[in-house]
């Protein structure tokens, strides 16, 4: 009885101290992990994007034997007209052939539907100016460059699309040298130096970078340190943000580049 009774007390004071202390250390402990898993599952998610993406870039080539222009300012005049207006749209248009039935084919814009550009991990910030786009996936179309340079390395097209010069004519296919090794698409990220811009539809190498609104922490807090991006191949990497952007050893430059040099002429 006299049991009993001290049961049907509760827990005094000090006992109810030290549980509220264990559960606090306990929820420090998970919470890490917690946060870790949710990133690792908006990562997969991301990767996935790009990988359609990539899928949606080799059927481009495959029809057209060349890489989509970055953009194309003679589209209206009839000039280029499988490249669309610039590299996205002239993805959405391609036409892939429907699992299955070999002999069907639809656009991707229709196979993959339009959440294929939005990375989870990179929302707007809240903060980001109303007449600036925010776009999660960038093309390699420059390749390790500068602002000031007028050839482009990268698959967007021979020319840096400069006021005096159109980034035409297109990269064909067999002028990139090692497509196993050559970036394609990816996070929508431009970076060097230490500073990382997001937001663009670039994906980009450059000692010029720009901090915009705290970017920086963003790009490196999207996927834990890590990229996503297909290269010309198809295959899937998340690379860390530090090799892309700043390593300066031969093989991180060379994926740059569509002649697999490292070109650090320009770093």
């Amino acid at each position: 009885m006299k049991e009993n009774a001290k049961a049907a007390e509760g827990f005094n004071l000090i006992e109810l101290l030290v549980v509220i202390a264990i559960l606090a250390v306990l929820g420090a402990l998970l919470l890490p992990a917690v946060s870790r898993a949710k990133g690792r599952a908006l990562q997969i998610q991301c990767v996935n994007n790009v990988r359609q993406l990539g899928l949606a870039l080799q059927g481009f080539v495959a029809d057209n034997n060349a890489y989509p222009l970055r953009g194309n300012p003679d589209y209206y005049s009839g000039g280029y007209p499988e490249h669309r207006q610039n590299w996205m749209v002239a993805l959405e248009s391609t036409e892939l052939s429907i699992p299955g039935n070999s002999t069907s084919r639809v656009s991707f814009k229709t196979w993959a539907g339009e959440g294929v550009w939005k990375c989870p991990a990179a929302g707007k910030p809240s903060n980001w100016p109303t007449n600036n786009l925010y776009v999660s996936y960038g093309y390699n179309w420059c390749g390790l460059s500068l602002e000031s340079d007028t050839e482009s390395l990268g698959l967007g097209g021979h020319y840096m699309g400069n006021p005096s010069r159109v980034t035409a004519p297109p990269v064909s296919q067999p002028e990139v040298a090692c497509p196993s090794e050559m970036m394609a698409i990816g996070d929508g990220l431009a970076g060097g130096n230490g500073k990382v811009r997001d937001g663009v539809r670039v994906l980009w190498r450059t000692r010029e970078p720009k901090d915009f609104l705290d970017s920086t922490a963003r790009a490196y807090a999207r996927h834990l340190g890590r990229l996503s991006v297909v290269f010309c191949d198809g295959h899937v990497e998340s690379p860390p943000l530090k090799r892309l952007f700043e390593d300066t050893n031969e093989g991180a430059l060379a994926r740059w580049n569509r002649d697999h040099l490292p070109h650090r002429e320009r770093l």
